[in-house]
């Protein structure tokens, strides 16, 4: 059982579901050929086993030939929200920390193509990276916050999060009225336009202004 580390706090609390919304940037949609559309973005979900932590590195699957990194506003909720109201899904959110999702695009494009499922895509060991929680009661939110990823030293995403099409709020009310979120999950809300192909020895560093930071490492 994995467990959602915390700045500032000693509580521990088993990882739920990750609840990942795709297509919540119009420049990243349009890098990848898509769309943008008025309705609620793309969900699909990571295992609890996906997770590692930063300072761990991330395993290139064998099975594929285009690892790409996403980063993202990940949401740390609190406590069990079904059908939310706005008031009730900001609650929800307890507090916030930076994450990676990372894809296999070569066979993202092979599952759009056809119709299928992207699980195996996106589902993978090492997959989701992430760095401690900071709980909302050590910071507010602004909503601007800069979002940044370096590959190698060499900037890859640069954007912030008042890009994002829909909110944070928006998006914990929208998924609790399709399914219940519970205390320990994470919703991670979408990546900017600067997604690009990493190879093992590859190093990445994500920050997130004033939520944390992340450094791994590409491996075999």
């Amino acid at each position: 059982m994995r467990y959602i580390k915390f700045k500032n706090s000693e509580e521990q609390v088993p990882i739920g579901k990750l609840v990942c919304i795709g297509r919540n940037y119009s420049d990243h949609i349009k890098e990848l050929g898509g769309k943008t559309q008025d309705e609620f973005p793309i969900m699909f979900l990571k295992p609890a086993s996906n997770v590692i932590f930063s300072g761990d590195s991330v395993i290139h699957p064998p099975y594929s030939e285009n690892l790409q990194h996403e980063v993202e506003l990940v949401l740390y909720i609190g406590e069990t929200v079904k059908n939310a109201t706005e008031e009730e899904a900001a609650n929800a959110i307890y507090g916030y920390t930076v994450g990676l999702d990372m894809t296999l695009r070569d066979l993202q494009f092979q599952f759009k193509a056809k119709g299928d499922p992207w699980t195996l895509a996106k589902c993978f060991d090492t997959a989701a990276v992430l760095t401690d929680v900071l709980l909302k009661s050590d910071y507010q939110l602004r909503g601007d916050e800069n979002i940044l990823l370096k590959v190698n030293d060499t900037v890859k995403h640069n954007s912030s999060i008042s890009k994002m099409i829909f909110s944070p709020v928006d998006i914990v009310k929208h998924i609790s009225s399709r399914m219940t979120l519970e205390k320990g999950d994470l919703v991670f809300t979408g990546t900017p336009e600067g997604v690009s192909r990493v190879f093992p020895g590859d190093k990445i560093f994500a920050e997130l202004e004033n939520i944390g930071t992340i450094t791994t490492k590409i491996i075999n």
